[in-house]
């Protein structure tokens, strides 16, 4: 069974060029990290390749491992910015796997006992909430 083809043209990949804003978090040569619009949870956070990857299915292994570098720099962070009792980390691949957005992305969630996950509705966070929550998790990974 073939799999659909990379679109250059999905929201990620848009981020990446600049043509859409973000909350952005983190960034080096091979990764990007920002703030999901549409949060689970205070701090939820996505952590993508730079390189055209649909998803874990197509990637390269080397760009897999910086995105799982990254993430694990994410959740670190992202666990001392809101004093997390945890993290959960989620990456969905093809529809039927859950994937909305077809390019590589995992998810980054501060958990706290006892508060579930917020369903996800498909409302954005209000953008002031988002960047004060961007700012705890960059002051964080300053630190």
């Amino acid at each position: 069974m073939s799999r659909p083809e990379y679109d250059p043209e999905n929201v990620f990949s848009k981020i990446l060029r600049g043509e859409l804003p973000c909350q952005k978090l983190y960034e080096d040569a091979d990764t990007f990290a920002f703030m999901d619009i549409m949060p689970r949870g205070d701090g939820h956070c996505l952590v993508i390749p730079k390189q055209p990857a649909r998803n874990i299915l197509d990637v390269e292994p080397a760009s897999l491992a910086a995105v799982a570098s990254t993430t694990q720099k994410l959740a670190r962070a992202c666990m001392k910015a809101f004093s997390a009792d945890g993290v959960t980390i989620q990456q969905f691949n093809e529809s039927a796997g859950g994937q909305v957005v077809f390019h590589l992305h995992v998810h980054v969630i501060p958990r706290f006992d006892g508060v579930p996950l917020k369903p996800h509705t498909g409302t954005m966070e209000d953008a002031g909430v988002l960047a004060a929550n961007a700012q705890r998790i960059r002051a964080a990974l300053a630190s």
